[in-house]
């Protein structure tokens, strides 16, 4: 049997945590003079209760060293109740539980899709609450990807393990350090972000909110028209390039600030990565100067913005590029799967997954031609060994099977096809916005029936979990030994 108590005490501190990040909406809504009347104090109170609660029958002690079970089970358990504390205070502004629910895991998974219209109208201690809940998202999933997923081996993640292991006394002294650096790396990247939203002409409340859902690649706006609304190229020049920043690997990013070597320039991923949206970029320019009869700059400016929130899996919108044509809109829905790289706030397939895949494709192929020729697939000078390749493969048939479950899922559930297909691949892959005129770029989630959005709402735990992570906690061999 699996040893519940120090999985419980962690989840006794997620909570207290949880009650203490609502205090910051708290104070705003008091200094506002909501007093009591403000949604969070039932927020703050559930949150606080629960955490206490599990603290003191645990003993309150430090958690320990957990066993690989455990940490599973901290993992998926974590992800899957934050959302319901998370979504109290949403509960108090009028949301029903399912639309709170939806909501906070949106938030908490980065994706960024809504039930709220006329956020304009919308309090400005829900629309900061929201912001914060994908900030905390977002160094979330970094700190997950980075230290936890390659240390449970989910979805070829371990290929990494070696090299953090590597760097662990030249970099890292302790996992604490590691922590600190990302989060130092974090803060600072929405500290910078916010400071050039300000410079640019945003205001003070809306830069805050921006940049803290720009890392992290999360999407939520506190305007109806999102990035639109501004009218300003260089704001939107700026979040294209705030957004590439979040889907860029963390590590790469830290080596690079520490002056061990250039890793943000020489990494294979991130070249990868920055061709590709340049390409994308390039390849629907000519379909937006057509669509919006502007200069090519213009139109360049705008598919760029476009394919990076997409790619990113950040889901912003200057608008509805539904308007470009059939070619964008195919171009689009393929974008929802690519995502940002590893160990990034992003979602998505990712792109050192895809160059695998690739790489894996042609060493095959080769097999086939000469099938005495032994073929060795390498990634960024270290061999992609058989459990990587399995992990990879798997996590594919996963990411797939899961996505057609949801489509048909939604498509039971009375969604058209495009709003079904749309909304799952949006979901597990943590995009966002779908395609159609229901969940598209210009639409939001609220007139969809209750079990969809709890679908929709899983979905997007299941992909920010990178699915295993969750999936395993399903099987009879999991809860025994």
């Amino acid at each position: 049997m699996i040893r519940v108590i120090p999985v419980l005490r962690i989840l006794g501190a997620l909570f207290m945590g949880v009650a203490g990040l609502m205090t910051i909406p708290l104070l705003m809504d008091l200094a506002g003079g909501a007093g009591a009347n403000s949604p969070f104090v039932a927020g703050v109170v559930a949150a606080a209760f629960a955490g206490a609660t599990l603290l003191i029958l645990t003993g309150a002690r430090e958690p320990g060293e957990l066993t690989r079970r455990q940490a599973f089970l901290t993992t998926g358990s974590a992800w899957l109740l934050a959302p319901a504390l998370a979504g109290i205070p949403l509960m108090g502004s009028g949301l029903s539980f399912v639309d709170a629910y939806f909501e906070a895991a949106s938030g908490l998974t980065t994706t960024g899709a809504t039930i709220y219209s006329n956020l304009e109208e919308t309090k400005d201690s829900i629309l900061l609450w929201r912001s914060i809940l994908t900030f905390v998202g977002g160094i979330g999933i970094v700190v997950i990807a980075i230290l936890v997923m390659p240390a449970l081996r989910v979805g070829g993640m371990q290929i990494f393990r070696t090299e953090s292991s590597d760097q662990s006394d030249k970099v890292f002294s302790r996992g604490l350090d590691f922590v600190i650096w990302i989060a130092g790396v974090y803060i600072g990247l929405n500290i910078l972000c916010a400071g050039v939203y300000a410079a640019l002409g945003m205001s003070a409340f809306d830069a805050v909110n921006h940049a803290m859902t720009t890392v992290a690649t999360g999407g939520f706006s506190t305007h109806d028209a999102s990035f639109a609304w501004f009218d300003s190229p260089a704001i939107e020049w700026a979040a294209t390039l705030f957004m590439c920043a979040g889907a860029l690997p963390f590590v790469a990013i830290i080596r690079t600030l520490r002056g061990r070597d250039a890793a943000i320039v020489t990494d294979v991923q991130v070249r990868a990565f920055l061709a590709f949206l340049l390409v994308a970029s390039l390849l629907l320019t000519p379909s937006v100067m057509k669509a919006l009869d502007v200069a090519a700059p213009d139109a360049f400016r705008v598919a760029a913005f476009s394919v990076v929130s997409v790619t990113t899996t950040t889901g912003y919108a200057v608008g509805d590029f539904q308007a470009w044509g059939p070619f964008s809109v195919g171009v689009f829905f393929l974008l929802m799967f690519v995502g940002g790289c590893s160990g990034s706030t992003s979602g998505g397939i990712k792109m050192y997954r895809i160059q695998i895949l690739i790489k894996l494709a042609l060493a095959h192929m080769r097999r086939l031609v000469s099938p005495a020729r032994t073929v060795v697939v390498v990634y960024s000078t270290r061999r992609v060994g058989d459990d990587i390749e399995i992990a990879i493969l798997t996590f594919m048939v996963a990411y797939l099977v899961s996505t057609a479950l949801v489509t048909l899922a939604l498509a039971a559930l009375g969604l058209d096809l495009v709003t079904a297909i749309s909304g799952a691949a949006a979901a597990v892959g943590n995009v966002g916005p779908g395609l159609g005129p229901i969940i598209g770029p210009a639409g939001n989630y609220s007139s969809l029936h209750d079990a969809a959005k709890m679908v929709l709402a899983l979905a997007m735990i299941l992909g920010r979990l990178e699915f295993f992570t969750l999936l395993v906690l399903l099987t009879p061999a999991f809860w025994r030994g």
